[in-house]
């Protein structure tokens, strides 16, 4: 098969140090991770490259680590942010309030708030205050586990939210989350009854992780806007988004996308992206670590319908991998009222799933049978069900849907 890209794409990487051999040989290997970093930053060093540093038109910054290891990479100043906001003002559902000047008000990881942070400290007096990406858009979360948000805390974010919305003419704002963490404060306003000092946004994006089926209807359910998934990563900026309805769309301007069964008939499927919109580190044939299914199975990325997790966190079963997504559908099938939830490996054969609810009170015994059996025959190994009132969240500010036991020393 010819895995030669496109005759574009091939002059903009020409000169490039890592892709030289793949040039000469006529083939373009899938570019990992670990490529990318090994002899960085000469692997990527050309006489433009070099002369866009010195000219402060290219820098090198680090991905926030919220999925994978800190990645060094070289962009132009702001890249990410020109291409978050070029979506959000195209978009059909958020573009007319976009341009209208709504603020945008960030929810997502403290690890997120912290890089913000980090690039202020060099920048000083360039934004309203640390946690202002720029005039536009403040992050919000200073804590780890949004779980341990103390009323003070919650009443600060609100605050701040307020006068957000009080920046424009008719108080809308756009709020870009990680679903998990809007959920969380919607349970920390419920439970102090705070919603009079909670003004409602004219449109929510979650756009961080894998966000639940139930966790998506929960933020419909208490909030009448439109609710958008954008997909993408730091060094990609964003491929796809969903509109008001669920339905994904491409986004691939300077992209394209093409899929590689991870297991033969699986239906899952690695996501591997060539992209020169980066000039200065074009990726060609790079494996994002993200998984997708299509309408019909094939690997035609026209049909993609669902981002279903991380390819390093499938779990193998005798009936082929499972995805974090395909838990989750069955986790919404059997109950809306599951929030959290985590699959535990013990041994071979066994697995417990703890799982939380929006209100705290276990699942009814019918409910709880019939989801340990619908675990049982995902994952072809016999399941406990374990009602908790929390899940521990990770380093990254992220939850993991799958653990496994320390192998043995």
């Amino acid at each position: 098969m010819n895995r030669l890209p496109s005759a574009d794409v091939l002059d903009q990487v020409r000169d490039i140090p890592i892709y030289r051999a793949s040039i000469e040989r006529g083939h373009f290997p899938i570019l990992e991770k670990p490529e990318i970093a090994r002899g960085f930053p000469d692997n990527w060093m050309t006489p433009k490259l070099k002369r866009a540093l010195e000219a402060g038109e290219a820098e090198f910054v680090l991905s926030t680590g919220t999925n994978h290891a800190r990645m060094q990479l070289i962009r132009p100043p702001y890249f990410l942010l020109r291409s978050y906001y070029r979506l959000w003002s195209e978009h059909p559902d958020l573009g007319a309030l976009w341009h209208t000047g709504a603020r945008r008000v960030s929810l997502t990881t403290v690890l997120a708030t912290e890089h913000v942070a980090r690039v202020n400290a060099r920048k000083p007096g360039a934004t309203r205050g640390e946690r202002w990406l720029d005039d536009r858009t403040l992050y919000l979360n200073r804590r780890l586990d949004p779980a341990g948000w103390e009323r003070d805390e919650v009443e600060r974010m609100l605050a701040e939210i307020r006068e957000a919305a009080g920046a424009h003419p008719e108080g809308a704002y756009l709020l870009d989350c990680s679903g998990y963490h809007l959920a969380h404060l919607i349970r920390a306003v419920a439970a102090w009854e705070l919603w009079d000092a909670f003004p409602r946004p004219a449109g929510i994006v979650h756009a961080y992780e894998y966000t639940p089926l139930n966790v998506r209807a929960y933020l419909r359910a208490h909030f009448d806007c439109p609710v958008i998934d954008l997909f993408g990563s730091t060094e990609l900026g964003y491929l796809f988004y969903s509109d008001a309805h669920g339905r994904y769309q491409p986004y691939l301007k300077d992209m394209s996308v093409e899929l590689i069964p991870v297991q033969p008939g699986s239906g899952i499927h690695s996501l591997i992206v060539t992209s020169v919109r980066n000039p200065y580190m074009p990726l060609v044939r790079y494996r994002s670590g993200d998984c997708v299914r299509t309408r019909d199975n094939s690997t035609d990325a026209g049909q993609i319908v669902s981002f279903c997790g991380r390819e390093k966190e499938l779990l193998p079963t005798p009936a082929g991998p499972v995805a974090q997504a395909d838990l989750d559908a069955r986790i919404a099938a059997i109950s809306p009222r599951v929030f959290l939830h985590q699959l535990h490996l013990a041994g071979d054969d066994a697995c417990r799933l703890s799982y939380t609810t929006f209100d705290d009170a276990p699942l009814a015994p019918a409910d709880s049978s019939e989801l340990a059996a619908a675990v049982s025959d995902l994952t072809k190994r016999s399941c406990d069900l374990e009602h908790r009132t929390g899940i521990p969240i990770g380093p990254s500010g992220k939850y993991a849907w799958l653990t496994a036991p320390a192998p043995a020393a």
